[in-house]
């Protein structure tokens, strides 16, 4: 692995388990003030379990492709 892809994955988790990750929107961060502090952690973490949905699609496309473009380079290489 390069140099850049170390850099990257480690960005990824930094940003990942960064205190920011739990920022809502201004509707999400009014009604969590209203609803005090155990329902407002529990929106948060609803909020972050909808959105990691999507997040691990993509991320499976972007291995898949990957995976694939590597396979390609490995083809190209041997003249096959």
């Amino acid at each position: 692995m390069t140099k850049k892809g170390v850099l990257f994955i480690l960005m990824m988790l930094v940003a990942l388990f960064s205190a920011e990750l739990f920022a809502q929107c201004s509707i999400c961060t009014k009604t969590a003030s209203q609803l005090g502090e155990g329902p407002a952690s529990a929106l948060n973490s609803a909020i972050i379990y909808l959105a990691a949905a999507p997040f691990m699609v993509m991320g499976y496309i972007g291995w898949r492709w990957w995976k694939n473009e590597k396979a390609i380079q490995q083809s190209e290489e041997t003249g096959a």
